[in-house]
């Protein structure tokens, strides 16, 4: 393994680093750039992952992130966490294949307490087949009427676990957009087929799930990768040992990517982002930029709902979240934390947020 010519391994030089790993200092040129740079980006909010990619490409707007979904360059499915994600279309099946086993295994429970066996998986899938072929698509609603028809109840959450099963199980995606927060369903194979040439395997494909985490989230850890990944370490580990020379070390335990750019050691900027940010969720050890007393008013309560933050000098320094339109201006509510600098200096941030959704930003304020 080569070693890094970086010598500081501070606090500061590992914000320094992943800002510029994330595209938070420079930027993107397009929405397909940030999601080969991020490999995964966790969506199951989808605005909210829409302005994950916005903030990392200057003068972007929603409209040209759903272009960019509607002509399928990024693809948002279920590939690692059982949780929905913008993923690389190139890299989606090698991922899915890695991680869809132990995720369906540990849904086992679930879906035999909502009677959801294999026999009833394969007619959902053969009616989900028969409504979508031949570039068809269908909202959440449409596809569980189609099952009830073909009696297979859906009651409850019935429909959704189906959804959800066969997106895991590589027949379903999400295709084109609906709303604003909602997008129809269509056949993977259809809406994103493969490319074509021989499959990766098991190894090359856990290598480049690897370099690719490295270099859109790095400095970290093997441990962070099997986290965020939801692998075992073991394969966390064959994935550090087959990247080879793509990745060097940045310390004792943290790695980054060989051809990463060299990074000043001293972190800058006023950043915006949203909920679920890679820059805050993509760390299983987020102690470099939020301290443990932060991190529980960035998830309060440990219920798994992120706040949107405010990043400075790459550092997490509050949370915020948009007042109701006043005379058709929006305006924002910040609850800093002890670290917090002047509200001002985050204004050209929260106007670049708004002009994403076509705003006008009123007030930013501290909440009462």
């Amino acid at each position: 393994m080569t070693t890094s010519p970086t010598v500081d391994a501070s606090p500061s030089a590992v914000r320094a680093a992943r800002l510029a790993a994330q595209g938070l200092d420079d930027g993107f040129a397009s929405p397909a750039e940030v999601v080969d740079r991020l490999v995964c980006v966790q969506a199951q909010d989808l605005a909210a992952a829409k302005w994950v990619l916005g903030a990392r490409i200057p003068g972007s707007s929603e409209a040209r992130i759903d272009e960019a979904i509607d002509r399928a360059e990024l693809l948002r499915s279920w590939p690692m966490r059982g949780t929905l994600h913008f993923v690389s279309p190139e890299l989606y099946r090698p991922i899915l294949r890695l991680t869809a086993e132990r995720v369906l295994q540990r849904a086992t429970t679930i879906h035999r307490r909502e009677g959801l066996d294999d026999e009833v998986a394969a007619r959902a899938r053969a009616v989900a087949v028969a409504e979508l072929e031949g570039g068809g698509s269908a909202t959440r609603e449409e596809l569980q009427a189609a099952w009830n028809r073909a009696g297979i109840p859906i009651e409850g959450q019935r429909g959704y676990h189906l959804l959800w099963r066969l997106a895991n199980e590589g027949l379903l995606c999400c295709g084109p957009i609906e709303t604003r927060a909602r997008q129809r369903f269509a056949l993977l194979d259809e809406w994103s087929p493969a490319a074509p040439g021989p499959a990766i395997d098991d190894e090359e494909a856990l290598a480049r799930f690897f370099v690719g985490y490295v270099r859109g989230h790095g400095p970290v850890t093997v441990r962070d990768f099997a986290w965020w990944g939801g692998l075992t370490m073991a394969q966390a580990r064959t994935g550090l040992a087959a990247a080879g020379d793509a990745v060097i070390a940045f310390d004792a335990e943290r790695y980054v990517a060989a051809d990463a750019a060299p990074a000043s050691t001293v972190p800058t900027g006023r950043q915006v982002l949203a909920p679920f940010d890679e820059y805050f969720l993509g760390y299983g050890d987020r102690s470099a930029f939020c301290s443990e007393a932060d991190a529980l008013r960035v998830v309060p309560g440990k219920n798994g709902l992120f706040l949107p933050l405010l990043i400075a000098d790459g550092e997490v320094v509050g949370t915020w979240k948009r007042r109701p339109p006043r005379r058709g201006a929006v305006g924002i509510d910040v609850a800093a934390f002890d670290a917090m600098p002047s509200l001002d200096e985050f204004r050209p941030a929260f106007e670049r947020w708004a002009a994403f959704w076509s705003l006008t930003l009123d007030e930013v304020v501290l909440a009462g």
